[in-house]
């Protein structure tokens, strides 16, 4: 009894909540302040992704620079269409990880984790050294 019990459960969580395969994280998600729209995408076996959309993309009428970068070379980027997010490796249902996160109000490149537990939204978690001394955000999808 309690095994058929267990095994209608399991039926029902399953259709309820069906796994997240590798490329459910690919889209467009909007950051977690509502300051941008960060797409994700695929190149060979590995996730990244670029910022497509700044609530205040100018500054002074200019576009936004990344002008924190500890590059010199490279604080004439502009933050619009800047790859932030490298080099995930799909892990398991739902983890993505071995990624980077890179924060373009800092300047600042730190260890980053990516989960996704339904398919709306996606918690980014940034850290330097052990994942248990990060910061965690939420991500919401947008397409």
């Amino acid at each position: 009894m309690k095994l058929a019990l267990a095994s209608v459960l399991a039926f029902f969580l399953y259709v309820q909540y069906p796994p997240i395969e590798s490329d459910s994280v690919l889209g467009s998600w909007e950051h977690s302040s509502g300051a941008g729209h960060i797409q994700i995408f695929k190149r060979g076996d590995k996730y990244f992704g670029k910022v497509i959309w700044l609530k205040e993309p100018l500054k002074d009428g200019k576009p936004r620079l990344d002008w924190h970068n500890p590059d010199t070379q490279l604080q004439n980027r502009p933050i619009l269409g800047l790859e932030i997010l490298r080099d995930f490796k799909y892990d398991r249902d739902g983890l993505w990880d071995d990624g980077t996160i890179y924060d373009p109000k800092s300047g600042k490149t730190y260890r980053c984790k990516m989960m996704m537990d339904s398919s709306d939204k996606l918690e980014i978690r940034g850290y330097k050294g052990v994942s248990l001394l990060g910061k965690t955000e939420v991500w919401i999808r947008v397409d």
